[in-house]
């Protein structure tokens, strides 16, 4: 099939390599370059990057709302649109363009988990599992027919880095079965009834009541709150890793906390340091206590405990800030 493909990061990344080897990549569309690293160079995206080792027609618009960019994607003529973590508002206009229309990649099974940050929030509820749903786009945020799902389960020590990896896969591995399913049937030929039959995509309307948001993650979400139960905490950590990383305060310095493990039965005044030896730094929480096992002091890097311990002076009854 003759395909564009809008992506950006590592996610989409990997949907794109598998694509190239099975379908026409007509051009890839991804997010301008972008400021990064110590020395805020401009940095094209890792989707951009794989593009141009196949030599691949790279479009960066800032908005897809134009005629310019609507045109220079109508004269590409493709079959679909594939989309994955692109990051831009897909107008009317745009979706009506391929034949076939536009699938998204989501990395939740909708409709749980619309919006931007699906795998953080689906690990900071406490989710069990989550999933990887190729959507038929339309006008609203998250919210078209699902095609096809997968699911995936969350497992207790995943972060939202271990899990994005995950789904990675199995979201090139779904939108692969997708368009061999369309590539059979094509989208005219799908049944209205519901239900995936051999060789055929089924469009399944989403329940709007039971959907949720996945709004995009703030740095001051990260901040700990002894307060809270330790469980919810731990949690916070796994999905606030590698971003924006969940951190706290010691004497007047930020500690940045990247692994952590749950210590139920002990008690004490939240943010009061109980135990400080080599398998970690167990801090009292609102309920239950946290050993904190993987810390970052400023300008450091993350290290295990039994090392930070020797840079870092703490002893039982030291207090973390509490908020």
């Amino acid at each position: 099939m003759k395909i564009i493909f809008a992506g950006t990061p590592h996610f989409a990344a990997s949907a794109l390599a598998a694509l190239l080897k099975e379908h026409q990549v007509a051009a890839v569309l991804t997010q301008p370059d972008r400021p990064s690293g110590r020395g805020m160079q401009l940095t094209p995206s890792p989707v951009k990057q794989l593009a141009l080792q196949y030599g691949l027609v790279v479009l960066q618009p800032t908005t897809l709302k134009t005629e310019e960019a609507q045109h220079a994607i109508a004269v590409l003529d493709a079959d679909v649109m594939v989309v994955a973590a692109y990051g831009l508002i897909l107008p009317k206009a745009v979706l009506q363009l391929p034949r076939y229309g536009c699938l998204n990649i989501h990395a939740s099974l909708l409709p749980r988990w619309r919006g931007a940050a699906p795998i953080p929030r689906a690990i900071l509820a406490g989710d069990s599992e989550t999933g990887i749903t190729i959507m038929q786009m339309d006008e609203g945020l998250d919210t078209g027919d699902i095609l096809l799902r997968r699911a995936c389960t969350i497992a207790p020590d995943d972060t939202a880095q271990t899990l994005h990896d995950r789904l990675a896969g199995i979201g090139a591995d779904c939108i692969l079965e997708a368009l061999r399913l369309l590539q059979e049937s094509g989208l005219a030929g799908m049944s209205p009834t519901g239900g995936n039959s051999q060789n055929r995509l089924t469009p399944v309307k989403q329940d709007n009541e039971a959907a949720c948001y996945a709004a995009k993650l703030l740095k001051s979400e990260a901040q700990i709150d002894w307060r809270q139960d330790a469980r919810q905490i731990e949690r916070a950590v796994r999905a606030f890793n590698p971003f924006p990383v969940c951190h706290a305060d010691f004497n007047g310095v930020t500690i940045k906390i990247w692994q952590a493990a749950l210590q139920e039965s002990a008690q004490g005044e939240a943010g009061r340091i109980l135990a400080a030896d080599k398998q970690g730094i167990t801090v009292a929480c609102g309920k239950g206590a946290l050993r904190l096992e993987v810390l970052q002091r400023p300008g450091g890097k993350a290290q295990p405990a039994v090392q930070f311990l020797q840079a870092v002076p703490v002893k039982v009854g030291d207090n973390f800030s509490v908020s």
